[in-house]
């Protein structure tokens, strides 16, 4: 199927004070987050990105909007609500530093796939809707624009963490061990036998190679030669 990049917004005022936003009104990226968002979109601009679909929350319609900016001619844009942040119930706007005294904090890090925050929704429910709306979207971009097409999704850290979980097979009790910085670009390709995960968490590197990359099929056994970058025909991977 198609690829899609799976971004983090960047760096934003609750994550420097070191508060859980959730789904908290008003919160926007600060000066590095916006750093950061514009270094993302430095990288995909070499990517022809086909669409670009956001959570509603303004700190990844930034991000998206960055993105975008750098994109010629500009992929169109929407909204998906089931790529929205956590319901984290009464956790959210709380310090972080005060709800690691929480009881619920050990079952989140070690059996996430139990916790359900009160008066919000459980990890599980969240990575459900999460991975439904990457998934079809992903098979719609591919039966539009073919399966070589590439498109965004901007979102938050704990959704990248479940869509890849997902896609490497791994129990959500799993999915803690895994980590989405700020801005962060991970690279998913759904082929017809497997999701094959290409990048997670990356932060640095040239993303064009990206235009030339093969459709999903079978796993080259030894590894194969990895991608080409069409410019120069040099293996460029980041």
């Amino acid at each position: 199927m198609a690829t899609v990049l799976l971004v983090r917004h960047g760096r934003t005022t609750a994550n420097a004070t070191g508060l859980l936003a959730g789904r908290t009104a008003g919160v926007r990226l600060d000066a590095v987050g916006r750093e950061q968002a514009a270094h993302a979109a430095a990288r995909l601009a070499g990517v022809p990105l086909v669409a670009v679909v956001t959570s509603p929350l303004e700190r990844c319609r930034q991000t998206a909007r960055a993105l975008v900016e750098r994109q010629e001619p500009a992929p169109p844009t929407r909204v998906d609500a089931r790529l929205t942040e956590c319901d984290y119930g009464a956790w959210q706007g709380r310090a972080l530093a005060d709800l690691a005294r929480e009881p619920l904090w050990s079952t989140v890090q070690v059996q996430p796939s139990a916790a359900t925050f009160p008066g919000g929704e459980s990890l599980a429910a969240m990575q459900a809707r999460a991975v439904a709306a990457v998934r079809e979207t992903d098979a719609a971009v591919e039966a539009e624009h073919g399966p070589g097409a590439v498109w965004a999704a901007v979102t938050h850290g704990d959704i990248v963490k479940a869509v890849l979980a997902d896609a490497l097979g791994m129990h959500l009790d799993l999915f803690q061990r895994l980590a989405a910085g700020p801005a962060s670009v991970s690279v998913v390709r759904y082929g017809p036998q497997r999701p094959e995960v290409v990048a997670t968490n990356t932060d640095a590197g040239d993303l064009s190679w990206l235009r030339a990359a093969a459709p999903a099929g079978d796993a080259p056994v030894g590894g194969g030669t990895g991608p080409v970058d069409d410019r120069d025909g040099v293996g460029a991977r980041s």
